[in-house]
Parts: structure tokens; sequence; C-alpha cells
């Protein structure tokens, strides 16, 4: 039996693709169109009732909905694979970014992309969509100042949260100001890119 995974290209569903092939799992990729806003129709809402990607049918017949959720419960799982340091002072720093860029940078994304439903009466869009990225630019250099590793984000090594990080630093139409911005989420990204696992993943998902 393999997880089936409801997602599409460069969404959040790519971090939990990439999770599930650095844990050697079975699982087939459906895909929802964003471009024509398929997770929206009532269909997948059987499935994720908030008719957001990305949504993980277990082998058991379990549904489980929420990125950061969907990668904790694959690391209780699958726990010889260690994609959470087991230590506990290095294991509570790796949801503590983890957390972080679920909470504090990814809802930044929806206001990035869809400004017109955050703007007040009166506002431009354009404008709300320019004081979002001033709040994702200020969040990353935080994120950026936290990164130990060389090039991961704990010095330890690779763990989920690098995973988490690649992904979601491709959002936001930012790619001209990262590089001078943030050196050290672009070595990280590059680094989980090229993973034997996941290099595969990274590139279908960046060429589409």
């Amino acid at each position: 039996m393999s997880y089936t995974l409801y997602g599409f290209p460069r969404s959040g569903s790519m971090a939990i693709e990439m999770a599930m092939a650095e844990l050697d799992l079975d699982y087939v990729v459906q895909d929802v169109d964003l471009h024509t806003h398929a997770q929206r129709n009532e269909a997948f809402a059987q499935i994720n009732p908030q008719r957001k990607l990305p949504a993980l049918i277990t082998p058991d017949g379990e549904t489980l909905t929420e990125s950061v959720a969907i990668l904790l419960t694959l690391d209780q799982r699958y726990p010889d694979a260690a994609l959470l340091p087991h230590k506990p002072a290095e294991h509570a720093q790796a949801l503590r970014w983890l957390m972080f860029v679920a909470t504090e940078i990814y809802p930044v994304v929806e206001i990035n992309d869809y400004p017109d439903r955050f703007a007040p009466t009166g506002v431009a869009g354009s404008e709300v969509r320019e004081v979002a990225r001033s709040i994702w630019r200020q969040r990353w250099r935080l994120v950026e100042a936290e990164i130990s590793g060389a090039p991961y984000l704990m010095g330890e090594g690779f763990c989920l949260p690098d995973i988490y990080i690649a992904v979601v630093s491709r959002w936001a139409q930012q790619d001209r100001w990262r590089p001078a911005n943030l050196p050290k989420v672009e070595a990280l990204t590059n680094a989980v890119a090229a993973r034997p696992k996941l290099k595969d993943i990274w590139t279908r998902h960046h060429s589409s």
C-alpha cells in the first residue's frame, strides 16, 4: 500500500513529497491544479474541507492535512530515519524554526499572492503586497541569522526544517532579492536540492 499525496508543483505539497522521498516511502502524487482553482471544487473539499494543499491519504486510509502536521506525523512514524534530531536541545531548536517558517512566513504568501483579499476599502492591493513582502524579508533575515550549519540549519546536519526552508524560500517572487540578502538560505537550499533522493523532485517542481 502507498501514500497518496494531493499536491501541485512548487506548492506546500513539495515539502511532503521530499520528506517521503527521504524516507523511501511508496507514494503517488495526485495533481490538484491550482491554476484552475481545482482545490476549490466540491470533490477536493471532501478530502480537505479547507480546500487547500497539501492533503495526504495514508495506506490505512487516514486523511492528513496541514503541511507541518503531516511532516511531524511522518517523523513520528519513522523515527529511525531521524528527520528531526533526537537530542532534546537540538530537537527543540529544529521544531522552533520549522514552526517559525510555518506560522510566521508561510501565511504571508497568501497575502502576497492575493493582496486584494486583505486590502481595506480604498487601499490598493499592490500596497498590501509591498507590506507583505517587507514582512517576508524581515522574517527571512531572522532565519538567515540562525543558520549555524554548513550548509544546513543545524550544526548536526540535515533535518526536516531544511526541506521546509528550501521549499518556502522560493515563494513570493523574491528571486532577485534572496541571493544578496540570504546567502545562507541560498546555500542551504542548494544543498537540499542536490541531495541524491531529492534532486529529481526539485528539478521536476522547478521546471514546471
